[in-house]
Order: C-alpha cells, then sequence, then structure tokens
C-alpha cells in the first residue's frame, strides 16, 4: 500500500517543478551570463540554473523544514524525516544556454533512501511527467491533459529507436563515440537530446524504446528513472546492478536485456 505521505510530496514536487520551469523559461535573458564553469569550460552553469534550485530548495523547506536535499548546484543536508530530496534544477544547462528546448526540471523524493516520487518538468513542451512508487505514471501537457504512461510495445533491437548522451570530458566522449558507432547498425537509429531527465521521460512516454549514459550523478536520473519504471520500463546499470554512474539504461523489456548484454560487451561502463 502506498504510503499516504506521497501523494502529498507529488503534490509539493509538482509546484516546485512547476515555478522552477516557469522561473527558467519566463526569466531566460537574452545575454545569459555564465556564473562559472564545471567539469570543463563545456559545461557551463549559469545564474538561472542557482536561482531554480535556491527557488526549488526554499519552496519544499517552507513546507518541510526539516527534509534533507541533494541538489546538483550545492544543496546538501542530511535532515531529520527520512525524507531527501534529489534534484536537478535544469537538466540539459548546454540546450538551455543555447535557446534549444530540450531541458528539464527533475526532482524527486526519497524516503529512506528510496525513491517513491519523480517529477519532470519539460516548460518548452509543456508537460510535467510525474509518478508515484506502485501508482504508475502519468503526464500532464497543455495540448492532450493528463494521461497515463505507457513504454513503447515490444520490438526487436534492430527496430529500436535509443537515445544516449555523452560526457564533457573529451577522452570519456570519445570513447563513448566509439560505443554507440558499434552499436548504430545494430539498433534502428540512436538520438542525443542533451538531457538525461527528457531521456528517460520519452522512455517512459513511449517515444524512445531505450536509453543508455555513462557517468550520471544521482540527480541526473532519480525522478526520471522512476517514472520509466511505473511507466513499464525496466531499468538497471551493469548486469545485476542498479543504475549509478558507471552505467544508466532504461528500456522496455524487449529492448532492456539485449541492449544492456551489447554495453557490456562493448565495454560502455570505462575508458
Amino acid at each position: 500500500m502506498t504510503d499516504p505521505l506521497h501523494p502529498d510530496l507529488l503534490a509539493l514536487a509538482r509546484e516546485a517543478a512547476r515555478r522552477a520551469g516557469e522561473l527558467l523559461r519566463d526569466g531566460r535573458p537574452a545575454d545569459l551570463a555564465v556564473a562559472a564553469t564545471k567539469s570543463s569550460p563545456i559545461d557551463v552553469v549559469t545564474e538561472m540554473d542557482i536561482a531554480a534550485e535556491k527557488l526549488i530548495t526554499g519552496l519544499i523547506s517552507e513546507h518541510r523544514p526539516d527534509d534533507g536535499f541533494l541538489g546538483e548546484e550545492g544543496a546538501s543536508s542530511t535532515g531529520r524525516t527520512g525524507i531527501r530530496w534529489v534534484i536537478d534544477p535544469l537538466d540539459g544547462t548546454v540546450n538551455y544556454l543555447y535557446g534549444l528546448p530540450t531541458w528539464a526540471v527533475s526532482i524527486a523524493a526519497e524516503q529512506d533512501g528510496e525513491t517513491v516520487v519523480g517529477v519532470v518538468e519539460i516548460p518548452m513542451r509543456g508537460e510535467s511527467y510525474h509518478a508515484v512508487r506502485g501508482r504508475g505514471a502519468r503526464v500532464t501537457g497543455a495540448r492532450e491533459g493528463e494521461r497515463e504512461l505507457s513504454c513503447r510495445a515490444p520490438a526487436p533491437l534492430d527496430q529500436a529507436l535509443v537515445s544516449t548522451g555523452f560526457n564533457y570530458v573529451t577522452e570519456v566522449r570519445t570513447h563513448q563515440a566509439e560505443v554507440a558507432r558499434r552499436l548504430i547498425p545494430l539498433l534502428r537509429d540512436i538520438r542525443r537530446s542533451g538531457s538525461a531527465a527528457v531521456d528517460l521521460a520519452d522512455v517512459a512516454a513511449g517515444r524512445l524504446d531505450g536509453y543508455y549514459e555513462r557517468g550520471l550523478h544521482p540527480w541526473d536520473l532519480a525522478a526520471g528513472d522512476l517514472i520509466a519504471r511505473e511507466a513499464g520500463a525496466l531499468t538497471g546499470g551493469r548486469p545485476g546492478e542498479r543504475p549509478s554512474r558507471d552505467l544508466a539504461i532504461a528500456a522496455t523489456p524487449a529492448v532492456f536485456e539485449p541492449l544492456q548484454r551489447l554495453l557490456e560487451d562493448f565495454g560502455a561502463w570505462h575508458d
């Protein structure tokens, strides 16, 4: 039975994601300033990114002051309730910087270490994806209203459309490109959106048969992983492991195992 607390956590996460999405969408300056750099000059963090995280943590703290936080832009606290919020205030920062529409706000709530609520807000699509553990996943869209999510019908690997991402470190990205080169002849095709949260939402919505990436952090995938699983997808990492920085995979049940096997054979988890 679902904990009666979970719907309240979901409502709070959805409101925080909505407000942060509006801030990012409506407040993006034409001459977007870069506040700092991350792992390389390509991977930028903007002033808007930091402002969005402050908005999210501030709103949640107003309602639940004793919860913990783990955020991409530095929010980190243990809390005293067993609830921790895992936040990526702007997933797809480079897309956002360049004015591309594929970016998202990702908020998950963990209870005693397990993700129980996930929200992925994609403002430029007018879509909000959300899930509660054990209760399925749904999307609310400006055009279609709210609907239940379900991953794609079974298809063989050679008919699978799969998305991936590339690291900002040149040496790692070069290896990832080689893995993708070996995969392409075995799939329908490969896509690269620039946002892990959006890719995971697209697996849940049946727009992709699968997704994989190396180098993700907890805030990149916490919400999207739950949404994909609640929509019927399988998720994991290397064989027998959960998603991690080594490797994260989400795919339809028909595609997951053969894709995972190929990624293991191709060494997708190391340089």
